[in-house]
């Protein structure tokens, strides 16, 4: 099955939360509401550095995602 790189989450549990979901390596769940990141992966020494390089830009498209997402409810 192919997957779309990010997803929309919700759950009545977490009121205020919205989650964008990235399927891609490195795969993570980001609380829109507050930024927290739940990582699902292991990294080593070496995939930290690079995740630090990259991950301002994943929560920049995962945020972008999500704008786009509600902009065509909107429409």
């Amino acid at each position: 099955m192919e997957l779309p790189k990010f997803i929309l989450g919700d759950n009545t549990d977490f009121e205020n939360a919205i989650f964008v979901i990235h399927t891609e390596f490195p795969r993570f769940v980001i609380n829109l509401e507050n930024d927290d990141i739940e990582w699902f992966e292991d990294f080593d020494a070496q995939d930290e550095k690079e995740l630090l390089d990259e991950m301002e830009n994943l929560i920049d498209e995962a945020s972008k995602f999500y704008d786009r997402e509600v902009s065509r409810y909107d429409d």
